[in-house]
């Protein structure tokens, strides 16, 4: 262990900050499609300014989909606990999710493959589906990780979830997913609106301003919540960063409001949730005023602060656990050795890099507008 130049302690939070970016990366770039596809029925009105959408989104959708499969292999390698009791415990969760983005590439193909009225509005709800779903799901699971997950371990590091799909569905946790719906619904609307023109992007500026306004309401009900209604977790025994993976060997305390802690141990972390709201402000204005690429980046921007808000007020927690608060998984106790954080970290240097500036580059090369006109000289369109 002394070869490696950087301690167990600064790895863990290395991971855990590399966790966090992998996901909000996921939020902002993934967020796009998921939002498009949530305004499809709605923005467009006719054939082809639904087809318009799809060719904003169709190009690149799959490649931002790779956030996703980074961040679940990063809790695989990284956190090993936490991914056998989260994707074990939200099982069912997770196949509905990942059923709602099977829909997206086959309604992609499919839609244009028969001039049918009723084909193609068939195909439209199911991209809509595949739109809503995974951001309504994906907050529930986060409202439910600040709730705390059914589960505890045994002497053997056995994980047991006691819980079910429907005790997901708990009113904070259904809170947190609607904050995360309005969020990828006020980013689609600003891809949206930046793209493409006339009545089509009138449309989207009117629903995104509309979400922006909800979800800046939500997330505030959402802290009152949280400061007020919810337990929030707390390590009472000492805490080292260095020590072996052992997540049985901390005392844990439950208080109300717990969660707002860090805030007052780490004042700099009240940035996360002012991002969040200046962040959804400002698209809101940025719609109202059409502007497009201060409307796009002051919506990822509340993404950004959004989902980070959540992080930081579960910082050292990874999933609390409701039924043995002792059992809950933590940063320093649910992590991979010192070297396979090491080494993973090695990859990840090279990696990353690569991927940035490829995204960077396909971005570049689709950018402009999105027209009925643009899509008639383009025979591959969808």
């Amino acid at each position: 262990m002394s070869t490696i130049p950087l301690d167990y302690e600064t790895l863990r939070l290395i991971w855990w900050v590399l966790l966090g970016v992998l996901l909000i990366g996921f939020a902002i770039m993934g967020g796009r499609d998921l939002g498009v596809g949530a305004l499809l029925p709605f923005a467009a009105r006719t054939d082809e300014e639904r087809r318009v959408l799809l060719n904003l989104v169709g190009p690149t959708w799959e490649g931002n989909q790779v956030w996703l499969i980074l961040g679940g292999g990063a809790i695989f390698a990284a956190f090993p606990p936490l991914y056998a009791v989260s994707f074990s415990g939200f099982y069912l969760a997770m196949i509905v999710i990942l059923l709602a983005f099977i829909l997206r590439p086959v309604g992609f193909k499919f839609r244009g493959k028969i001039k049918d009225v009723r084909w193609r509005a068939a195909w439209d709800w199911a991209l809509f589906i595949g739109g809503v779903v995974p951001s309504l799901i994906l907050g529930v699971a986060v409202g439910n990780v600040l709730l705390g997950a059914p589960f505890h371990l045994d002497d053997t590091m056995r994980a047991f979830y006691t819980g079910n799909f429907f005790m997901l569905l708990m009113p904070f946790a259904l809170l947190s997913g609607l904050v995360s719906l309005g969020m990828i619904v006020t980013q689609g609307a600003a891809v949206i609106a930046g793209r493409t023109t006339g009545p089509l992007a009138e449309r989207a500026r009117t629903y995104g301003t509309l979400a922006g306004i909800l979800t800046i309401a939500l997330f505030a009900l959402g802290g009152l919540w949280v400061a007020l209604g919810v337990d929030g977790y707390a390590i009472t025994s000492a805490v080292d960063g260095n020590a072996a993976i052992n997540p049985l060997a901390k005392a844990v305390a439950l208080t109300r409001g717990g969660w707002l802690a860090n805030y007052s141990h780490y004042p700099w972390m009240v940035a996360a949730p002012v991002l969040g709201f200046v962040g959804l402000i400002g698209a809101v204005l940025g719609l109202l005023a059409r502007l497009r690429l201060p409307t796009l980046l002051a919506s990822s921007l509340g993404i950004f602060g959004i989902v980070s808000t959540a992080g930081l007020s579960l910082f050292p927690f990874l999933l609390p656990s409701s039924t043995v608060p002792e059992s809950s998984l933590t940063l320093w106790d649910a992590s991979s050795s010192h070297l396979t954080l090491f080494i993973m970290l090695l990859v990840t240097c090279f990696f990353l890099p690569i991927i940035l500036a490829y995204t960077a580059w396909v971005f570049r090369v689709m950018r402009g507008t999105v027209s009925t006109q643009s899509l008639e000289k383009n025979p591959n369109a969808y």
